[in-house]
Parts: structure tokens; C-alpha cells; sequence
């Protein structure tokens, strides 16, 4: 039962590694997640309220199955089990991340080298089962798998679709639901890739947690929207205190089911005032009872 004013799911996105522009631009002087920076953070949003960690793995992990994937800043198992394995002591559920999306700009694909280049056939979905069976293996999750999605240039619609429908079948084969990125939030900028998620409202099963993402602005009629077509909603809210709140009492209103912290920047030492800072400053907003 949902306590009264409190967002069920209060989750933390932690990255391993990531695919984006900008820290695509950084990728030559990207180094290994700080294993004790990641390990401070758990201990601080177990603090301010969170209970659900969403780790962008992407291949910042050395993977069994996929050796090939290995960068220079890709860790062990090991490592990852440390976090993980702190993460449970501090009662926080765990959900793996990567990002299915398909875009030369964004590349939120580029992870998946050699196979992002692939079309959405038998080869390529084999390989993501692969590395997802290993990340279930690892996390073992209990209700979540986050497939990333957003900014998706390269698929039509009808493939966009497709594809988020064969990861929820893969996933429901597993016991687990996905979760996506939803741009209908998104400005002028980003018309292509609202209209896609527009598009998908009308032809994904429900079982998929749609997260709306807006840093800029506060839109409740698309959680309203949402809910009404019976998905889970969550929404990624961004740093600002006041939109954070904004957008909470739009969550509570419309019975949507989660909040998500997101920061969008790597786990490392020369980041540790800005992350904390911003776990100290914005996350009890999220676990505050209204």
C-alpha cells in the first residue's frame, strides 16, 4: 500500500559508464568508476530517502559473455558485486541500465561496439540477451530492467517499436518489466524523438514504465496522459529543488509510481563535491512526505 504523499520508487541513477555528446567528447581521459566514491553515494541516498538504484552498466563492465566489449575503464564483476552488495545492505532495490537506443548524434548505441551497427536482426538481439542474461545474473533484479530508448534517430517508428516490444518480450520471458526514457516532454529539439514516444503510447504493452524526463520545465498533463492509458509512470525531474518538487506533487497527484535522480556525470573523485552536494541539496525532496 502507498503511504499517503510519499513516491513509492525513489530512484538514483549511478553510472558505470555512459554514451551521450558530451561525454562522448571524454571518452580518450574516461577512467574506472571510484569504487569508494560509488560506495558513499549509496551510503548518502540510503540517507535521504531513495530506495531504488538504477545502475548504467553500458561497458563499463568487463563482461563474460562479451569480452569484446571491454574498454580501458571497464571493470571486474568483482568491483560491480561491491556495489551491489552495499547497495542491498542499505535496502535499496537494484535495476541494471543500458540503452537500446538507436542514433549516430546521441550515440547511446556506441557502447554495444561491434554490434550497434547491426540492423535490429537475430545477431543483434541475440548479442543484448547475452549481455542482459549476464547483467540479471549479476543484479538479480526483482522487478526492473532499464533499456535506455530515448533520443532514438536512426529507427523509424514502426522500428522504434519493435524493438522496445522485442526487449519487453525477452524481458517478460524473465520475470522483469522494462523501463524507458519518454521524450514527449521535449521542446522543439527534440519533436523527432517525442513523436516516436507518442507513437509508441499507443502500441507498447503496459507493462513498460514509461520515465518522462524534462530538466526545463514542469508538464503534469503528460503523467495524466500516462496514467490514464494505464502505464507506470515515473519521471527524471533534474537538479533544480524547485522543478524536483514541482514535478512531485504532479507524481502524487496523478498516482504515478517514482522519481528519479539523475546527474549525468562520471563517478570519479573530481566529481565528488557536485555529486554529494547535490544528493544533500535535492534528495530529501525526494523521499519528504507531502
Amino acid at each position: 500500500m502507498k503511504a499517503k504523499g510519499i513516491v513509492p520508487r525513489r530512484g538514483y541513477l549511478l553510472h558505470l559508464s555512459h554514451y551521450s555528446p558530451a561525454w562522448y567528447l571524454r571518452k580518450r581521459r574516461e577512467r574506472p568508476i571510484h569504487l569508494g566514491l560509488a560506495l558513499e553515494i549509496i551510503d548518502e541516498i540510503a540517507k535521504a530517502g531513495f530506495n531504488l538504484l538504477i545502475i548504467d552498466c553500458e561497458d563499463g563492465l568487463i563482461y563474460k559473455s562479451h569480452p569484446e566489449l571491454r574498454r580501458r575503464y571497464s571493470i571486474p564483476r568483482a568491483a560491480l558485486a561491491k556495489i551491489l552488495s552495499h547497495a542491498r545492505k542499505r535496502k535499496l532495490e537494484l535495476v541494471p541500465k543500458l540503452n537500446f537506443s538507436k542514433s549516430p548524434y546521441h550515440r547511446h548505441k556506441h557502447w554495444f561496439r561491434p554490434y550497434s551497427s547491426l540492423a535490429d536482426n537475430d545477431q543483434y538481439w541475440g548479442a543484448a540477451f547475452e549481455v542482459i542474461d549476464e547483467l540479471i545474473e549479476i543484479f538479480r533484479p526483482r522487478r526492473f530492467f532499464h533499456i535506455g530508448m530515448d533520443e532514438d534517430d536512426a529507427r523509424t517508428r514502426e522500428e522504434y517499436i519493435n524493438a522496445i516490444c522485442a526487449l519487453g518480450k525477452g524481458l517478460k520471458k524473465r520475470d522483469l518489466r522494462p523501463i524507458i526514457w519518454n521524450d514527449s516532454a521535449q521542446g522543439k529539439s527534440g519533436l523527432w524523438h517525442a513523436g516516436k514516444s507518442l507513437a509508441a503510447e499507443k502500441a507498447i504493452p503496459r507493462d513498460v514504465v514509461q520515465t518522462v524526463w524534462d530538466y526545463n520545465d514542469v508538464k503534469p498533463a503528460i503523467l495524466r496522459r500516462l496514467a490514464k492509458q494505464g502505464f507506470e509512470v515515473w519521471v527524471a525531474p533534474g537538479q533544480d529543488p524547485m522543478q524536483v518538487l514541482e514535478w512531485k506533487k504532479a507524481v502524487l497527484k496523478y498516482n504515478c509510481r517514482g522519481l528519479v535522480m539523475t546527474t549525468w556525470m562520471p563517478c570519479r573523485q573530481s566529481n565528488r563535491g557536485r555529486l554529494l552536494n547535490l544528493i544533500e541539496t535535492v534528495g530529501p525532496i525526494y523521499g519528504a512526505r507531502l
